[in-house]
């Protein structure tokens, strides 16, 4: 029998290939941005299919796969009861770090599932799979699910979601040889905690820095994967960083269309047309942020969440390269 695959992201070639009887692509939850899921969200979202779930809007697993499979009988029930038709459950995640917390979440969810965790295989995707436009014969090697994957992935999930960055950080003094992709995506999390000098994370001031270079367009910013360096955010996420240095009291940057400052982040259409149209320049303060001559925060409400940690001027923990307290 063809294994279940779970991932972050769908691609054709699993089904072209033959190589799963059916694929999902966990995409629900953005664990990188905005407050975290609470534990009965994140419960309800794995659980069994009830009234509450809303097809439209996805927000039961089973809406996140085709269900060509002759299990799609059993799509209502949980996750993990829905794995256990399987012989084999894939994990492919890869290298991004979106792709990274999912895969913890998910293991530590599993870990109350002994019936279904025999059944797991780890993909060591070491690569961006958003990068691939075929697999070919391509396969990532594959490892058992133990307890040590389990017990690493528990610790860091619960560490991403506590109240401070405190327990991530300790997580790089310990062994993380389970999961070893883990270890670059936590450094490049922490990474895009505030500057212990400039109030900015690796992100923002990336971003300045292109600006200073004459990348005055939005696209660049957003899009060039290489040049901007930073991986921890997409497109909609750096939007909402620009915006932060833009339309602050004393902001970093100039150029940014107006019409930014009211249209709702919903409406997607409309302010990927304003960022398009905006053509960016560092203003005097901006150039001193630059130069870790002026702290952003000093000047700028900040107000943000980083894990299960609310950023904001009052609980500002910073990044040196080491962890500092607010």
């Amino acid at each position: 029998m063809k294994p279940l695959v779970l991932t972050g992201w769908l691609m054709p070639d699993f089904m072209e290939n033959d190589l799963a009887d059916l694929v999902l692509n966990l995409d629900f939850f953005n664990f990188v941005w905005g407050p975290q899921p609470s534990p009965d969200e994140l419960a309800a979202h794995l659980g069994p299919r009830t009234g509450s779930h809303d097809r439209n809007r996805a927000t039961h697993w089973s809406d996140w796969g085709t269900h060509r499979s002759k299990n799609r009988r059993h799509r209502n029930r949980s996750l993990a009861e829905f794995c256990q038709q399987y012989e084999t459950v894939e994990l492919w995640f890869d290298i991004r770090p979106g792709a990274q917390l999912k895969l913890i979440w998910l293991l530590d969810y599993f870990r109350s599932y002994p019936e279904t965790i025999s059944r797991l295989k780890l993909r060591l995707v070491d690569l961006k799979m958003s990068a691939l436009e075929k697999f070919g014969r391509w396969r990532p090697p594959v490892v058992d699910v133990t307890e040590k994957e389990l017990e690493t992935a528990s610790a860091a999930w619960q560490a991403y979601r506590s109240p401070t960055p405190e327990a991530c950080f300790d997580l790089l003094g310990k062994d993380l040889s389970a999961l070893p992709l883990l270890r670059p995506v936590l450094i490049d999390l922490l990474e895009e905690l505030p500057s212990s000098s400039t109030g900015l994370g690796a992100s923002e001031m990336r971003m300045l820095e292109l600006i200073a270079r004459g990348y005055s367009l939005t696209n660049a910013l957003f899009h060039l994967y290489q040049l901007r360096q930073t991986r921890i955010f997409g497109e909609w996420e750096y939007g909402y960083l620009l915006d932060g240095l833009a339309f602050g009291p004393k902001p970093a940057v100039a150029g940014l269309d107006e019409k930014l400052r009211t249209l709702d982040r919903k409406n997607l259409r409309d302010r990927h047309t304003a960022y398009l149209r905006s053509e960016l320049s560092l203003t005097e303060f901006g150039k001193a942020v630059l130069a870790h001559k002026e702290d952003f925060s000093r000047h700028n409400p900040i107000d943000r969440w980083w894990g299960g940690t609310r950023l904001t001027n009052d609980n500002l923990w910073r990044w040196n390269p080491a962890l500092v307290a607010p």
